[in-house]
């Protein structure tokens, strides 16, 4: 057997190349998918092709460490471009017959011409194994998660003020709607893009930017992906009248987004662990109601060129203590860091999604 080559002709190693340390730049928890970043050069990319130009029935080639097996490739077709696993997130999956077991997440999904178009997520199965049903993240979507969180740290979406609901054939009965497929407008937020537009409650939307709308899920998720300030256009039923609505997209605002609007970058840097900071008061804690101790410093966003050290914060995260020392200021955090030297170990205490836990490490 020949063994596997690079394009210069030498051997691939075992293991796949070098170890090389990373640093997270940004998490979405939307999608599940991280930007990290690497301090070296040289290293080849797939490109990202179009995820919405793929179609059933199209060969793809899934790569991944299944089992701890590493530099696995496995091929079969994509089964749905659109698939909506659960109803309560705004994310749709390419569902693939490609043979994907634990181990595989994060892999690329790749079409014959060598271009991304999915990274692979999960399976469902009943045995543990694969069984024909694995789903990756549209490579368009994690386009856009990707540019999101290298830019900002954290993931920017779009909304029109609109609630939606699928159109099933007894909803379509019972109200004597045109068709039983598309999306029905449920609300229509007061003041919002949608309501200014004149969309209104019981409209039917038919198509979003000239293409079918297939799901409610597609659709949310191609709003959230649209740029502010950028109209979308929706083909409209209301009644048996056709109407095609532009609307403007709006920026959701999250708590993070709002904080981040006022922070300075060099008086909230703290350079040590690399990360914009800011002390929770009244004010910050007012976007945070979930929060369980109201004082500490907020970890808004991950400082990209501080060369700072790794340490596993995320935006969102609040640091409480350093080193069994109280943290409630910029200063304090600052502080306890600087009465460490390189290579001292480190425990913050932190909170996270309404939980508390310990962060270890050691600074640079």
């Amino acid at each position: 057997m020949t063994p596997s080559r690079t394009r210069a002709g030498e051997p691939l190693p075992a293991h796949g190349g070098p170890l090389l340390t990373a640093r997270i730049i940004g998490v979405d928890r939307v999608t599940d998918l991280a930007v990290l970043k690497v301090d070296t050069t040289g290293l080849a990319a797939l490109p990202f092709g179009d995820s919405d130009r793929l179609h059933e029935g199209q060969l793809v080639l899934t790569f991944g460490s299944p089992a701890g097996l590493a530099n696995s490739v496995t091929m079969g077709v994509v089964s749905s471009v659109a698939r909506e696993v659960d109803p309560d997130r705004p994310v749709v999956y390419i569902q693939t017959d490609a043979p994907i077991n634990p181990g595989n997440s994060g892999g690329g999904l790749v079409s014959t011409d060598g271009a991304l178009v999915g990274i692979n997520a999960f399976i469902l199965s009943q045995s543990g194994g694969s069984e024909g049903l694995g789903f990756a993240i549209p490579s368009n979507m994690a386009a856009f998660v990707y540019r999101q969180l290298r830019a900002y740290g954290h993931v920017h979406r779009g909304m029109i003020g609109v609630t939606g609901q699928e159109i099933t054939p007894v909803l379509a009965k019972g109200l004597g709607l045109p068709r039983d497929w598309g999306i029905l407008v449920a609300d229509v937020a007061s003041g919002g893009p949608a309501a200014s537009a004149g969309l209104e409650s019981g409209d039917v939307i038919v198509r979003l930017n000239g293409r079918p709308v297939a799901t409610l899920a597609q659709f949310v998720a191609d709003v959230t992906m649209g740029s502010a300030g950028r109209p979308v256009q929706l083909d409209v039923l209301r009644g048996p009248v056709a109407l095609t609505v532009r609307v403007p997209v709006s920026e959701q605002r999250d708590s993070l987004d709002r904080i981040m609007t006022s922070l300075d970058p060099e008086r909230n840097l703290v350079r040590k662990i690399g990360v914009l900071g800011v002390a929770i008061d009244s004010t910050v804690a007012a976007f945070m109601p979930g929060l369980r101790i109201r004082s500490g410093v907020l970890v808004v966003a991950q400082a990209v060129d501080a060369g700072g050290t790794q340490t596993g914060l995320a935006a969102g995260d609040v640091i409480h203590t350093a080193n069994r020392t109280p943290v409630r200021a910029l200063e304090d955090l600052r502080a306890a860091l600087r009465a460490l030297k390189s290579s001292d170990a480190v425990v913050l205490g932190i909170e996270r999604d309404g939980g508390l836990l310990f962060l270890p490490f050691e600074l640079n």
